[in-house]
C-alpha cells in the first residue's frame, strides 16, 4: 500500500512485538526501519490496548522484564499512542463480530474473545481527522482475519 498522504497506523500484535523486540533480530530491525521511515513521512502510530494486553501477558508469563520495559517505553513515547479499550469500542466490536458471522465468515473460534474485532473497532473509532490524517489502516501479519473487519495491510506493505 503506497501512501498518498500521512495516515494513522494501528498496530496489531505482530508488528508491535517486532518494534519492541531486542536489538539485532533481523526482522525486528527491518520493522524498526519501516517504522522510522513512516514516522518521517508524517504517519502516526497507535497501539490498541488489546494488542498491548496480548503481548504483555506473554512477556509476563515468560518473566521477560526487559521486553515489558521495551513495550512500555514504546507505548509511552507519544502520549496519544495508546488507544484505550472503551465501551463504544467493545460495542462496535460486538457488532462487527455479529456482522461477519452472519455473512458466514469467522475470525476466531465462536467462544474466543477475538482480539481482532476489538482492534478493528478501535481502528474504526479512531478520530483520524483530529490528527489531520487521511486514513486509518491496521498494520498486521494477519490479513485474513482483519481485512474482513477493517482496512488492514501486511505491515511491511505500508510504504511512504
Amino acid at each position: 500500500m503506497k501512501l498518498i498522504s500521512p495516515i494513522a497506523i494501528v498496530l496489531d500484535t505482530t508488528p508491535l512485538r517486532l518494534l519492541t523486540q531486542k536489538k539485532n533480530v533481523p526482522e525486528a530491525e527491518l520493522c524498526r526501519l519501516w517504522y522510522r521511515t513512516l514516522i518521517q513521512a508524517g504517519c502516526l502510530f497507535f497501539v490498541p490496548e488489546i494488542a498491548d494486553y496480548e503481548l504483555r501477558r506473554e512477556f509476563l508469563r515468560q518473566g521477560n522484564e526487559s521486553a515489558i520495559t521495551r513495550l512500555q517505553t514504546f507505548n509511552s513515547a507519544i502520549p496519544s499512542r495508546c488507544l484505550p479499550l472503551t465501551t463504544p469500542a467493545v460495542r462496535l466490536a460486538a457488532e462487527l463480530w455479529a456482522k461477519v458471522r452472519n455473512q458466514g465468515r469467522t475470525t476466531a473460534s465462536p467462544v474466543a474473545l477475538d482480539a481482532d474485532v476489538l482492534i478493528a473497532a478501535q481502528a474504526e473509532l479512531l478520530n483520524f481527522a483530529a490528527f489531520n490524517l487521511s486514513a486509518v489502516v491496521v498494520a498486521t501479519a494477519n490479513i485474513g482475519h482483519l481485512s474482513v473487519l477493517t482496512a488492514a495491510v501486511f505491515w511491511s506493505g505500508i510504504q511512504p
